[in-house]
């Protein structure tokens, strides 16, 4: 069997590295020279230059996308003795956010077509004993893929909650022609070296349009002081660094583009699956524009699809095997939430980037034709 690994031979993360590594050297440099490591005009610069490319008010720099999701439960002051509703089918960093602000995770079901949030099971849950308590949902665009924001909005609406958003993996994904992360009172992102717009390490954010919670956030993000050294409420240390902003900085003047090539490949992968027998391809809902963090499909055989693909040194991945309510941490496993587990049971991520070759796709191709289904 021939081999594939010469088409991986460079990363993601390498990847991008090396399309910016004269600007990402310069921004470094820049940063080293300054003296100013933490929380200066690198930080201010990119939560300007972010929010004026989502769109929104304000922009709030973090540690990570996790302290994003917390950060926002704190400012909004939804912690111990409160729920948080989640999809159950999401990445664990979203649970452990919300368990960190002090809240309980509440899990729910998933739409089979898209894998976020389904309106009608959160409607259920808040309708429901389970859902006494309930004061926000994270409402997570799964993949780069956008959730049906008008529904669960009337959900939201009816019960009296906050509807606020996880985009960890949406960067420049379009709901109704608006960018994720301008939909809800606040927007969690995540800049993990693989994301999107990727760090050089850990680095997040909040966006958001209201100023008064901007402002909150910035005191609870640095010890909750307004004068420094003096706490003047409880916070946390969740700064975002000079050198990650700065990288970040160059990076977001190609976003548009990388999304642009995410969608390039991702309409090959969808024509050549149209009439698999294997796989079958992600869908998109109407009216918005996928980001494509992640090209997922379904497989019935996916474990054995998979361990045919990663044989043929195609990287390949299922995220996620396990449903958070049946990861020990956070659930007992005893909700019924069928969608979340037939969807952890069949999906398969393909390799999707923006520096994927030719060779590459092709190989991910032959691959799929030699498997028997």
């Amino acid at each position: 069997m021939p081999s594939t690994t010469n088409h991986w031979s460079l990363p993601y993360p390498q990847a991008d590295q090396r399309r910016h590594e004269v600007a990402l050297t310069h921004a470094v440099q820049r940063v080293f020279a300054s003296g100013s490591y933490i929380l200066g005009a690198e930080v201010e610069a990119f939560e300007t230059e972010f929010a004026a490319f989502l769109g929104c008010g304000q922009v709030v720099g973090a540690a990570s996308g996790t302290d994003a999701i917390e950060l926002i439960l704190r400012a909004l002051d939804i912690g111990a003795g409160s729920k948080v509703a989640v999809p159950s089918f999401a990445p664990s960093a979203v649970a452990a956010g919300v368990a960190r602000s002090g809240a309980k995770p509440e899990f729910v079901d998933i739409e089979p077509g898209t894998f976020t949030l389904c309106p009608e099971a959160l409607d259920d849950l808040l309708r429901s004993f389970r859902g006494r308590g309930v004061k926000a949902t994270v409402v997570v665009h799964l993949y780069g893929h956008p959730a049906d924001w008008e529904s669960l909005q009337r959900v939201a609406d009816e019960h009296g909650i906050e509807l606020l958003e996880d985009c960890a993996q949406a960067h420049g994904a379009i709901w109704h022609g608006r960018r994720v992360g301008t939909l809800g009172r606040a927007a969690a992102f995540s800049f993990y070296p693989t994301k999107n717009l990727a760090a050089l390490g850990d680095a997040g954010a909040v966006a958001t349009n209201d100023a008064a919670l901007a402002e909150r956030l910035r005191v609870i993000r640095q010890y909750g002081w307004k004068q420094r050294y003096v706490s003047e409420q409880a916070g946390v240390n969740s700064r975002l660094d000079e050198l990650q902003a700065a990288v970040l900085r160059v990076k977001l003047g190609a976003l548009n583009e990388s999304v642009l090539q995410r969608r390039r490949l991702a309409a090959q992968y969808d024509a050549r699956f149209a009439a698999s027998r294997v796989v079958t391809a992600p869908k998109v809902r109407g009216g918005c524009e996928h980001a494509y963090h992640q090209y997922v499909v379904r497989c019935e055989r996916r474990d054995a699809l998979m361990q045919h693909l990663q044989q043929s040194g195609i990287p390949v991945a299922a995220l996620y095997p396990v449903p958070l309510h049946r990861q020990r941490a956070y659930g007992n496993g005893e909700e019924l939430l069928l969608e979340s587990d037939r969807a952890a049971a069949a999906v398969l991520s393909l390799p999707m980037h923006p520096y994927l070759s030719e060779e590459a796709m092709g190989a991910v191709f032959e691959a799929m034709e030699r498997f028997e289904p």
